[in-house]
């Protein structure tokens, strides 16, 4: 008997959550972004009204203001936004304990059972979907099927607050029309790849070749017509479920172009602390370094290399990201942003191999030294102390790295 999976996207979250809070804006386009004084000026969601006027998510604001110069632009309150992720969870938690986040206003959920048909996982979803607009006066959309990516087409078929199935009757009238780029995780180089082959639509995707996918995309390409074809069994993991973390890593814009190598010192070792920093909180070492450049004409590069023996230093990372960036993108200034990031990743009490020409006294030393920094930096903040390098510029000398970083727990579903 199939699964009955369901898929919960909560519309416009940011700015509905910023509405419900601000009544006088609920009648007018309305859009979270970040700061343009930062130059993270791009629009992260917007409302209805935002959206009718053509506001794209992802746009500068500039962008957005030219289309519709009545926006209202708001900065983000992340704190807020996960409190009410919180209550969107109590809620669904009383239907199963399988829900799985996937990000702060999505999750699936897994209400299989014996007697669970695709008709009373509909009346699940429209019952979710009135308690959530009834309790926290925010709404949703929810896609029900028998497996987790059409659920999630799904929800995204019609809004705001939808409850749209896909079943084995009709997924090929309702999801293989659809543009291939609406697939989950096919994303825009992606889907620049598969036009060059014909596959415009989901349904091209499920009836290509699976041998050109295979050579064109490797694994990933069989993976992806098998998500077309409606044959991904991934389950939906319970709530508390923690999956192994594959890589650790942080990206920044600056507040000006990076537009020589003592600029992309400066902000590379800065990355590098977050990092590194993050690594030894979660007590892991990195075996593989990975730096990535974004250009002022929005294209990124990037470069990795495995290092001699797997740690948690900043002043290994740096050297290692240092180096990379001198090899792939020393000579192609300026840049607008770049991100440090590692992989390969083993427990602290992992046993390694000392170095016989190396200094083992040194390198349990310099542990140690990162080890206070970490520690006079969580009590009194992370000005407290800071690299002579990063003060070469007074606007990366205001920047806490490990203010925001990211964790890559998976590249794709995990059976």
């Amino acid at each position: 008997m199939d699964r009955v999976i369901l898929h919960v996207d909560a519309n416009a979250f940011y700015a509905s959550v910023e509405c419900l809070y601000r009544p006088n804006l609920r009648n007018l386009p309305v859009a979270v972004a970040g700061s343009q004084e930062d130059r993270h000026g791009i629009i992260l969601t917007k409302n209805q009204l935002a959206k009718q006027a053509g506001v794209k998510t992802g746009e500068a604001i500039w962008e957005a203001m030219q289309k519709c110069p009545r926006l209202v632009c708001l900065p983000p309150n992340y704190p807020l936004y996960e409190r009410f992720s919180q209550k969107m969870a109590h809620i669904l938690l009383q239907y199963t304990n399988l829900v799985e986040a996937f990000g702060l206003d999505e999750s699936w959920l897994d209400v299989s059972g014996p007697k669970v048909t695709m008709q009373e996982g509909e009346r699940i979803a429209d019952e979710i979907r009135n308690r959530i607009r009834d309790e926290l006066g925010i709404t949703v959309s929810v896609g029900v099927s028998w497996n987790k990516v059409f659920a999630k087409l799904g929800s995204d078929l019609r809004k705001p607050d939808f409850t749209n199935v896909i079943s084995r009757d009709n997924y090929k009238e309702v999801a293989w029309r659809l543009p291939a780029s609406d697939l989950l995780y096919v994303g825009p180089s992606t889907r620049k790849k598969l036009a060059t082959m014909r596959i415009l639509s989901i349904g091209d995707l499920a009836n290509a070749h699976t041998g050109l996918l295979d050579r064109k995309f490797g694994k990933i390409g069989g993976l992806l017509k098998a998500y077309a074809l409606g044959a991904d069994i991934t389950a939906v993991h319970p709530a508390d479920y923690t999956s192994a973390i594959k890589s650790v890593g942080n990206s920044s814009t600056p507040p000006h172009d990076i537009c020589d190598f003592q600029d992309a010192r400066c902000l590379l070792f800065l990355l590098a602390e977050s990092v590194g920093a993050r690594l030894r909180e979660i007590g892991l070492r990195a075996g593989c370094v990975t730096v990535s450049a974004r250009s002022t004409n929005l294209v990124t590069r990037s470069k990795q290399r495995v290092l001699p023996q797997a740690t948690a230093l900043t002043r290994d990372i740096a050297q290692m990201a240092l180096t990379l960036m001198e090899e792939r993108f020393g000579k192609d200034f300026p840049y607008r942003s770049m991100g440090v990031s590692c992989s390969h990743l083993v427990p602290m009490d992992t046993p390694v191999q000392l170095d016989f020409f190396g200094d083992a006294e040194q390198q349990i030393r310099a542990e140690r030294l990162e080890a206070s920094i970490d520690g006079l930096r969580k009590r009194f903040g992370h000005q407290i102390i800071q690299r002579g390098i990063v003060l070469a510029d007074p606007a990366y000398a205001r920047v806490n790295p490990k203010g925001k970083h990211t964790i890559h727990p998976v590249s794709f579903f995990v059976s």
